[in-house]
């Protein structure tokens, strides 16, 4: 069965939280979107990645990584790049990152 909740390991690890909210302009991004997931997929130390977005254009995407330094390295990916240039100039009106170490993690059905 397949789960929109990405599989990470025992803490410690980390999240790269991205919040945006895009612009009206949409060629070209889902495309580049499903393309960075599967980038990001073989990249060493990506653990998977949530993401949603509302109606109303706000989205928050959740990538985790097993250290700092594969989030340093996959900032530097070429394609990632050229895609984070592309999203500054043409898809997103605002947006925010946010790094964090996550220390504890758990969950379950809702009680």
């Amino acid at each position: 069965m397949s789960t929109p909740f990405a599989t990470t390991p025992a803490t410690p690890y980390y999240a790269v939280i991205f919040s945006s909210l895009r612009s009206a302009a949409s060629a070209g991004y889902e495309q580049t979107a499903a393309r960075m997931l599967e980038l990001a997929a073989g990249q060493d130390g990506f653990l998977g990645a949530e993401s949603c977005r509302g109606a109303d254009g706000f989205g928050i995407t959740v990538s985790y990584w097993r250290s700092e330094a594969a989030i340093a390295a996959w900032k530097q990916q070429a394609e990632h790049r050229i895609a984070r240039e592309t999203g500054r100039r043409d898809w997103y009106r605002h947006y925010e990152i946010r790094v964090a170490k996550v220390e504890r993690a758990y969950g379950g059905p809702p009680t």
